[in-house]
């Protein structure tokens, strides 16, 4: 990536609000009936993921079968070693299952070559993790832009979406900021913000309260709780074992051993 790619312009002015998945225009083909919010999104049957462990076989998922509304707010709990993690590799096309399918929009994840899969998780999902993953010798303005580069989004463009994200996670004064000069709720915000860059359908947030404290925690919470307002919410599913977190979810699934053992709305 050139110097040039990164460089931004920090005097472009937005409006700050923050926002889900934009409408793309009038008179655009719609997608299928049976996709189309409140719909099923993601359609997971017969699931189960199988890896070694060393010697010993490990059976993560295990007759796993699950519907994922177009919209929903989904929390994911469960001990250590209960699969979530796993699941959310799967939901994200990070992984691949060992039986049974998934479809993300009617599409099987399963026999999409690694070109689809990279396009779908460019496109379609926004990622958040526990550990932030911001590169440090970025600015947060630069973290959030730098999502749009594979994208061919013009520098320009690029900018004016960025600032108006961190604007929109109360970042507004931070834009020139390191990671080290932010604090870790901070972080986060530039996180979730760089996750909606490319304007996603899902975003998958994996422990994205583990690292804050509680007033952090609650402020992230508030964030994605947003992402749900308008004609196009964000479908959010979060893997969690805090039942505080847990209990902002406007659905609960709960795993373990590898299986669904409690699906309640909340």
């Amino acid at each position: 990536m050139t110097d040039e790619e990164l460089e931004t312009d920090r005097e472009l002015d937005t409006d700050g609000e923050l926002r889900g998945p934009e409408t793309t225009g009038t008179g655009a083909a719609q997608p299928p009936a049976t996709f189309d919010p409140p719909g099923i999104l993601y359609e997971l049957r017969q699931i189960e993921r199988r890896y070694q462990r060393g010697s010993t076989p490990v059976l993560a998922l295990k007759s796993l079968d699950l519907d994922i509304r177009a919209g929903e707010f989904l929390s994911i709990e469960g001990p250590s070693g209960s699969g979530k993690s796993t699941l959310l590799q799967l939901l994200g096309g990070l992984d691949v299952a060992t039986a049974g399918t998934i479809r993300l929009d009617g599409q099987e994840l399963g026999s999409c070559r690694d070109k689809s899969l990279t396009a779908i998780r460019s496109q379609q999902i926004g990622f958040v993790f526990q550990q932030f993953n911001l590169i440090p010798t970025l600015t947060a303005l630069e973290n959030v832009a730098i999502a749009m580069v594979p994208h061919h989004v013009r520098r320009a463009d690029r900018v004016a979406r960025a600032t108006e994200l961190l604007e929109g996670v109360g970042l507004g004064q931070r834009l020139d900021h390191l990671p080290s000069r932010l604090s870790g709720g901070e972080q986060q915000r530039v996180a979730i913000a760089r996750a909606l860059a490319n304007r996603p359908r899902v975003i998958i947030a994996d422990e994205p309260t583990g690292n804050l404290d509680s007033e952090s925690a609650n402020d992230v919470l508030g964030l994605l709780e947003e992402l749900q307002t308008g004609d196009q919410p964000v479908t959010i599913i979060v893997a969690t074992h805090d039942p505080e977190v847990a209990g902002r979810a406007r659905r609960r699934v709960r795993l373990r051993d590898g299986a669904v053992v409690e699906d309640v709305a909340a």
